[in-house]
């Protein structure tokens, strides 16, 4: 209740980017204090049982994790821990350093419960993000769950976006936990392409290849896709990461629609473009996430994101088929405790639905199973 006060009293009325680099200092500076990081941990993160779950070769205490673009650079991924996400995907990092799109970037749709963002992958750049991630993991002596999401340059033309990656992946193969392959962004000219399967599978290969080169054969290796792909390319790209034997699909990115927005079409209009998050992408990304489980079924890891917002939101996405969820914008508004209600409420939507673990839970739902046009 505190935290939505002074969202609507102060935040939403404050530049959006400047706010997100002042509070993730803070949250930085406070979890740097010798055992305050274990403490909030310990307060905020999950300990339900029922909430424990094995995914990607490591033990998570619950489904929640934050999902890239919060945390570009590898800065705060212990704090961001501390708050309850039982993982943190970092980035999106590309194989240069660049300084993302001009300023503003970065713009709340407050009556959608939305964000529209045109950061364009700002970022240090692979090399020191990775340097810095290595660092990280050596202070902390608890064990963080951190993922590695990577995406191409901005001035790499598309017949050098292979090597791009495959240097990125390079670079993390030794501090990641899993590697997310970024080719999905609308804010990155072009990127979208790589979506299509005779672009993807060369990409995916080469990065696989690295990995395994790098004597990392176990690391996991996904893919985040758009909300905005045809349901025929959804199937083309479950396909492919069957063939390629990647580990799993994080579904969707950020949307390029503005359909059926509560906000005024002036104020959308002067958010221009960039890609949506929140509460209006959560059917579009709950679609391709069913569309995927009746493609797939339990062959491969479903990561849900996308218009999560409330406990019930994160439910339905694990029974239609997730065993990981993750979330940015559901932070935004919803404050730092909002990691601690949905697990909780989770946990509690388990035990009432007479399951031991939620795992047990995950693709339960018959009548999800197979979307309607599938």
């Amino acid at each position: 209740m505190l935290y939505q006060l002074l969202f609507h009293a102060v935040l939403r009325r404050t530049d959006p980017e400047r706010i997100h680099r002042l509070s993730f200092a803070a949250l930085r500076g406070v979890s740097a204090v010798p055992g305050a990081a274990g403490a909030m941990r310990a307060v905020l993160g999950p300990r339900e049982p029922e909430l424990r779950t094995t995914a990607l070769g490591r033990e998570f205490g619950g489904p929640l994790g934050l999902a890239a673009g919060f945390d570009k650079n590898a800065e705060g991924a212990a704090g961001l821990a501390a708050l309850g996400f039982s993982h943190v995907e970092i980035g999106t990092v590309t194989a240069r350093p660049q300084p993302g799109n001009p300023k503003p970037r970065l713009f709340r749709l407050p009556p959608d419960r939305a964000i529209v963002n045109r950061m364009g992958f700002n970022n240090d750049g692979s090399a020191a993000v990775a340097e810095r991630l290595r660092e990280q993991r050596a202070r902390h002596r608890r064990r963080l769950i951190i993922g590695a999401n990577i995406g191409k340059t901005k001035v790499v033309p598309e017949s050098e976006a292979v090597q791009d990656y495959v240097t990125s992946a390079r670079r993390f193969a030794d501090v990641a936990d899993y590697i997310a392959v970024n080719v999905s962004s609308p804010n990155t000219p072009g990127l979208r392409d790589l979506q299509a399967v005779q672009h993807l599978r060369p990409l995916l290969a080469a990065v696989r290849r690295t990995l395994d080169e790098a004597g990392r054969p176990e690391l996991p290796l996904l893919v985040k896709i758009a909300p905005d792909l045809a349901d025929t390319d959804v199937d083309a790209v479950a396909d492919l990461a069957l063939e390629l034997g990647l580990h799993g699909i994080i579904a969707t990115n950020t949307t390029v629609s503005r359909a059926g927005l509560a906000t005024g079409p002036e104020q959308v209009e002067a958010a221009g473009a960039g890609g949506l998050s929140g509460a209006p992408l959560k059917r579009r990304s709950l679609e391709v996430l069913k569309r995927l489980r009746a493609r797939v079924g339990d062959r491969l890891l479903l990561i849900a994101v996308g218009g999560v917002e409330t406990p019930q939101d994160a439910w339905e996405r694990i029974r239609a088929g997730a065993t990981l969820v993750q979330g940015y914008t559901g932070l935004v508004y919803g404050g730092p405790l909002w990691p601690r209600r949905i697990h909780k409420g989770l946990a509690r939507l388990v035990r009432e639905a007479g399951y031991a673990t939620i795992a047990e839970a995950v693709g339960t739902d018959t009548d999800a199973a197979v979307p309607k046009g599938a």
